[in-house]
């Protein structure tokens, strides 16, 4: 893969795709409808996914490609490939509540190396660099790359406090006994694949996940995590997460700063 064309097409296609949800999200109304899952989609998530779609197909016509909206045509394993979420926190988009994103990854050998992660309601730009390490950009975003700042996981947690990011609309009392096996400073929430993000920065140590997730809610925060140092693993084994899986279901999981002890479920 040529990461040097890959990266700054990734990146300019999240920020279109992001200024047409944008557009979108301004609106007066949101038209919501639910999928064949129940879960809801908007005319957001279709115009980001289209756009982003025609975008990779144009520059890699070879390379398979898995989107949240086109997953069903590619039901077998899979090992190196493009993914997109278009717009993870499609709830956090019609609640107006900002922590939505555009997402898109390369996975490679079923691990995800390069990935973007949009949030364009919060101005935060989060992607790997073609060498693989990741940045936070600071906006306004042009058509060039702008000031990029690398990113780390804090180094040295203090699993006697640890600061712990959970899902918005997604918290459960599973979740919560599963953070209580830990010493914890503080908690916060948010939506989307930000919270990858944040443990990406240092501003959290820990995100547990124990519900139901797809690989294109995942690759681009996997990715971005990654390339600063951190971790996602399985919670039952902890063994690294993996994608191309048939069907794109993830297991329950855990993304980590690698100096987090980790618990079992119990």
């Amino acid at each position: 893969m040529q990461f040097d064309q890959l990266v700054p097409l990734m990146r300019r296609l999240a920020l279109a795709a992001g200024a047409r949800i944008m557009e979108i999200y301004e609106r007066p109304e949101i038209a919501v409808r639910a999928k064949s899952d129940a879960s809801p989609v908007t005319e957001a998530d279709e115009a980001a996914d289209a756009l982003i779609a025609a975008g990779l197909r144009a520059a890699f016509p070879d390379m398979p490609l898995v989107t949240e909206e086109q997953a069903g045509t590619h039901e077998q394993r899979l090992s190196t490939f493009l993914i997109v979420d278009p717009l993870d926190g499609t709830k956090e988009f019609v609640q107006r509540r900002g922590d939505f994103t555009v997402n898109i990854a390369y996975v490679e050998n079923g691990v995800p190396l390069r990935g973007v992660v949009y949030a364009p309601a919060r101005g935060r730009l989060f992607y790997t660099t073609p060498d693989g390490r990741s940045v936070e950009e600071e906006g306004p975003f042009g058509e060039t790359a702008g000031t990029l700042r690398p990113i780390g996981v804090n180094p040295a947690p203090d699993n006697r406090a640890l600061m712990v990011v959970a899902s918005k609309s997604h918290r459960d009392q599973a979740t919560d006994d599963y953070i209580a096996r830990y010493g914890v400073r503080d908690m916060t929430s948010a939506g989307s694949s930000l919270k990858f993000c944040l443990v990406a920065t240092g501003e959290a140590d820990l995100y547990p996940r124990l519900g139901r997730t797809m690989e294109w809610d995942t690759a681009a925060g996997d990715a971005v995590l990654r390339g600063a140092g951190g971790e996602v693993v399985r919670l039952d084994d902890h063994a690294p997460l993996t994608y191309g899986k048939p069907g794109f279901e993830n297991p329950f999981f855990i993304a980590h700063a690698p100096g987090v002890l980790l618990q079992p479920r119990g």
